[in-house]
């Protein structure tokens, strides 16, 4: 008994040293945030676009709240994809103190030591995370990132435009029907899982035949793509340039509010589930105050504030406790845990895939067969200068055709 309580109790310690320490400290300590007033402190945040509440739609200035409270300064940048970010990063031109990547990037930016690890005793609001959002795959040992939101990705398309009975599947952005009216995700990662698990395979590729086929598809449907797009999606959307896009759940609430007629669907073969976390990268010349932000950042009426406004779902567990029955009940933003289970994580490729998948979409995006605005009236004027050309050579006939008879019958009649 005594070995099996020896046991027993070596294991609670390993598991307690492997698990970050999230300080108790009460967080409403006026004295936390005021540390660094009147020292001229300042921190670089880059953040996805339209991804922090600014007070535009009624709501908290978080980034003003923030500066007030604590007399440090937010010089806030924006970027479009992760990718364009860990380019920035890795190119060591830009320095921040704060980045807001999606759970494979971070992995991969972990596995290449471009993050700081986290000091929870300037981080007490760590606590709020929700249990099932510890030890994730792109951060096992919680020691690097904190979750901001998380989120599923699906179909969005124009009721008045999109026939019923073409829903349901990722072939509806490969459909010849609506060629012109398609927007596709301009990032690799995002286009690629789509072709992947439209052919049937994971959305994380494990060879490089995988990737070659899903090129292969996503060449094919160029011819058929407005657009590829990130951002760009809500103008098009809402002022009805396209009708279909395939995009983040929460983005389709958006869209929702300003264009009563679209509609979201997640493909039935499943879809990618992500998280964004806040990170520091490596040689941050602010990293207290940057945890600061973090900190800041996990309260719950200010986690609730950028929920709201993003409309993507909390992995907080203090936000959610605010949260109304209607939206907990919301299934776009929280979906069934049936949905759940046919959704995949982004992992970190080997970089010998990363490198191949990057190259194909080079090339994809370099070839010259594109949907262009163009091409239908050009087809269209072509097939009328064709249709005006057949009828005048017919007339043309015709009327040799009479002029013959009309010779002939007077010959006739000579003879």
């Amino acid at each position: 008994m005594k070995k099996l309580l020896s046991l027993v109790l070596f294991v609670l310690a390993c598991l307690y040293l492997a698990a970050p320490v999230f300080a108790q400290v009460e967080v409403d300590d006026p004295e936390y945030y005021t540390k660094f007033q009147g020292q001229n402190r300042s921190i670089n945040v880059h953040n996805w676009g339209d991804y922090i509440s600014d007070g535009s739609d009624e709501g908290m200035d978080v980034i003003k709240e923030f500066e007030e409270l604590t007399g440090i300064k937010v010089n806030y940048t924006t970027f479009a994809t992760n990718e364009e970010l860990y380019a920035r990063l890795k190119g060591g031109g830009a320095l921040y103190d704060v980045v807001i990547p999606s759970d494979y990037m971070i992995a991969r930016m972990i596995n290449e030591g471009m993050l700081e690890k986290l000091n929870y005793e300037n981080i007490p609001n760590a606590h709020y995370t929700m249990e099932s959002f510890l030890n994730a795959q792109y951060d096992p040992t919680n020691e690097y990132s904190l979750p901001f939101m998380w989120g599923t990705v699906g179909i969005i398309y124009n009721t008045e435009v999109v026939d019923e009975e073409d829903l349901g599947s990722w072939d509806l952005l490969w459909n010849e029907k609506y060629m012109g009216e398609i927007l596709m995700f301009n990032n690799p990662r995002d286009a690629f899982a789509i072709a992947l698990n439209r052919l049937g395979y994971p959305m994380n590729p494990e060879n490089k035949e995988q990737i070659r086929e899903a090129a292969e598809d996503l060449k094919d449907q160029k011819l058929l793509v407005q657009a590829y797009v990130m951002d760009e999606i809500f103008d098009k959307m809402i002022g009805n340039e396209a009708a279909i896009a395939p995009y983040y759940a929460g983005d389709y609430l958006l869209i929702l509010e300003d264009n009563p007629n679209i509609g979201f669907f997640t493909p039935e073969t499943g879809t990618n589930r992500f998280v964004d976390a806040m990170v520091i990268p490596k040689g941050a010349k602010e990293k207290e105050c940057a945890e600061m932000f973090l900190n800041f950042m996990m309260e719950p009426e200010v986690a609730l504030a950028n929920m709201e406004y993003i409309a993507y779902s909390t992995p907080n567990q203090g936000t959610y406790d605010l949260l109304d029955e209607e939206t907990k009940e919301n299934e776009v933003l929280y979906p069934s845990q049936e949905l759940l289970d046919k959704t995949e994580f982004f992992v970190e490729l080997p970089t010998e895939l990363n490198l191949y998948m990057d190259q194909m979409w080079t090339e994809i995006l370099s070839t010259d067969e594109q949907y262009s605005k163009w091409l239908i009236p050009i087809v269209m004027i072509l097939a009328i200068v064709a249709s005006i050309t057949i009828n005048l050579l017919r007339a043309y006939r015709k009327r040799k055709e009479k002029d013959y008879l009309q010779t002939m019958d007077q010959l006739r009649k000579q003879l």
